[in-house]
């Protein structure tokens, strides 16, 4: 296999030794650090292909590591390892921004197998916040922010802005938002899709100013980021045909 780094931060030394001795005999290029102050800085100076992480480090815990690469958008795959069993440690370590989860004691073939895995996906942008322009979401959390200050949404209208914080600055069809907001058994010809963009509007949008969901009539919705009343059109929209109003 063609040369691959990963980073190891493990505090255990002999369970340290153990995976840069049977990664390095897979044909990866090893770093260890036993750390999560250390972890953190290693992995910002450094490009790795993947990060096996140990979630109970001294200094920073797994989760903070994790946390914190991704806040700096480095976005190289995270497998995480840990003794404990309970889910919700799972769900607080994928939530963090790890992409996959081992317990131990494990299957070193089971390691490498995740690990290649992890590495033919590829680093690629998957932040924990979502941010477009003044608005932050957090999906794991379930919160929003607009402009600093807190924002109480329902599930559906946390779901719509979501949708759209995801698609930023591009129009967005009414028959793509049902797809991926409502179930099958929404009625595609009611008007559901603009009542909820009203509720959005009401709650996230400045008392002075344009609204921060724009109406493109006869097409759908889009959040603007970019700066500017009257912009183009930007891209094709996203989806099918959408019925007209707004």
């Amino acid at each position: 296999m063609p040369s691959m780094r990963v980073l190891v931060v493990e505090d255990s030394e002999r369970t340290a030794a153990l995976l840069r001795r049977g990664l390095a005999e897979e044909g990866y290029a090893v770093d260890v650090v036993g750390d999560g102050v250390n972890a953190v800085w290693q992995a910002t100076e450094t490009a790795y292909d993947a990060i096996v992480l140990d979630l109970m480090l001294p200094g920073l815990d797994g989760f903070e590591v994790c946390r914190q690469l991704r806040e700096r958008h480095r976005w190289a795959p995270v497998l995480m390892l840990t003794a404990r069993v309970d889910v919700e440690d799972r769900i607080h370590g994928l939530d963090a921004g790890a992409d996959d989860y081992l317990p131990k004691p494990f299957s070193f073939g089971e390691l490498t197998a995740r690990l290649r895995a992890l590495i033919r996906r590829g680093s690629t942008h998957r932040p924990v916040l979502l941010r477009a322009g003044p608005v932050q979401l957090d999906p794991a959390a379930h919160r929003v922010q607009v402009a600093g200050a807190p924002v109480d949404l329902s599930a559906k209208e946390f779901a719509l802005l979501h949708l759209l914080a995801r698609h930023p600055d591009q129009v967005l069809t009414r028959t793509f938002i049902t797809d991926h907001v409502w179930d099958d058994a929404f009625d595609a010809t009611s008007n559901i899709v603009d009542q909820y963009v009203r509720y959005l509007r009401r709650k996230i949008d400045p008392p002075d100013g344009d609204s921060l969901i724009e109406t493109v009539r006869g097409v759908g919705y889009r959040l603007r980021v970019a700066p500017g009343p009257g912009a183009d059109a930007g891209p094709p929209p996203v989806g099918g045909p959408a019925r007209a109003g707004g």
